[in-house]
């Protein structure tokens, strides 16, 4: 059994494909676009999707997208992690748009939603410190004033903040017994006077996620992004955009460090014969593909019935594509790795890469624990 897809969505499908190929399709092109992998984004890339209408492929058509299906938006991301495209801003921007398109101003929409079409980047920022799953926890504060709002406080782990227009800021603006009440989101141009962003470090090297520093930030009266004090609920309302974006990506990763781990093994001979003959090797590839071919179905199924009802929460479903897809990438890749022996460890290679990215997918966007948590407690336990 296969996903079934319309004509349209097949050709989108090779037309995506085809693009990555011809602009990522060798080593040394993603070597030239990423500075040899210092960074996961490029922006010229980025920019010529942006004319092909690929990125307002979610806007609404009066912001000038396309206003098309999850399943369409799933195939686009598929697709482009599978071909190892460099754009890494377009998970947070296209999270941090569907907020906008749901909860901001005209003026906001305006703003925010063409610039998407066009090509900028925009991000969210909720964890601090002492704020990562439990969100509910989070102390940046935003203060009235009588000019607008005052803010203070650190954030951290804010996915492309240094690439990015706008911030979709979290903060708290009051305080009582429930912990998930009296949040806020706010509209943050990203050269804010009183913002600091500062890049993390990563392994291998990257600076793709930033600590945001705000001392005496002052924002305008019409800042708020919805309604001040329910943040939580209207961050609630986007769960299953959210994980579906994160669960298309990582299922194009898992895919791409198949596809790599299986031209490896069918070339590396030992013994007088290639590797993939052996019956271990057979018999990890077929379970394998048969775990990816399940995340397939279930990513986009949970995409078929967001569309049929776009105001239904499915929790438990997302959830299940979440941690599915991100569990099934790394597995695909930590296995490749091995197979691959010494190679799959060598930056030679691409699969230390899919390595990288696969194990920290199981942490962001809620982690592995805690979507088995939400799962669990829509059974009751």
């Amino acid at each position: 059994m296969s996903v079934e897809f319309t004509t349209e969505q097949r050709a989108f499908a090779k037309a995506v494909a085809d693009f990555c190929k011809r602009e990522a399709g060798t080593r040394e092109k993603r070597d030239q676009l990423t500075d040899h992998g210092a960074h996961n984004h490029n922006q010229g890339v980025y920019e010529k999707m942006a004319e092909l209408g690929w990125l307002g492929l979610t806007i609404p058509e009066e912001f000038g997208g396309s206003d098309a299906t999850m399943v369409d938006m799933c195939i686009l991301l598929e697709q482009t992690h599978r071909g190892m495209l460099p754009i890494g801003a377009i998970g947070p921007t296209l999270i941090t748009g569907g907020a906008y398109a749901k909860f901001g101003t005209p003026q906001q929409k305006d703003e925010v939603l063409r610039g998407i079409v066009r090509g900028a980047s925009q991000s969210i920022s909720m964890s601090e410190p002492e704020a990562g799953s439990d969100v509910g926890n989070l102390s940046t504060k935003a203060e009235q004033t009588s000019d607008g709002w005052l803010v203070n406080g650190q954030k951290t782990w804010c996915s492309n903040a240094h690439i990015s227009e706008n911030i979709l800021l979290v903060a708290r603006t009051s305080r009582g017994e429930n912990k998930h009440e009296g949040l806020t989101m706010f509209h943050v141009p990203a050269r804010t006077d009183g913002l600091k962003i500062s890049p993390i470090e990563l392994m291998g090297g990257q600076k793709e996620t930033n600590d945001l520093y705000f001392t005496d930030c002052v924002l305008p009266a019409d800042a708020v992004v919805g309604e001040v004090g329910n943040g939580w609920r209207q961050l609630m309302t986007g769960l299953n955009f959210e994980r579906l974006i994160l669960a298309a990506m990582i299922l194009g990763t898992a895919e791409r460090a198949f596809d790599d781990t299986l031209g490896y093994i069918t070339q590396r001979k030992q013994f007088g014969r290639p590797i993939g003959s052996f019956q271990s090797l057979r018999h990890r590839m077929a379970d394998l593909a048969t775990e990816i071919e399940c995340t397939k179905l279930l990513v986009y199924n949970v995409a078929r019935e967001a569309d049929a009802n776009p105001d239904r929460v499915l929790a438990r479903e997302a959830s299940m594509a979440k941690l599915k897809a991100t569990e099934t990438a790394k597995r695909v890749a930590l296995e490749g790795m091995q197979m691959m022996g010494g190679y799959g460890y060598a930056t030679e290679f691409d699969m230390e890469k899919h390595v990288r990215g696969a194990l920290v997918s199981t942490i962001f966007g809620g982690t592995s624990e805690i979507q088995r948590d939400i799962i669990g407690k829509t059974y009751g336990l």
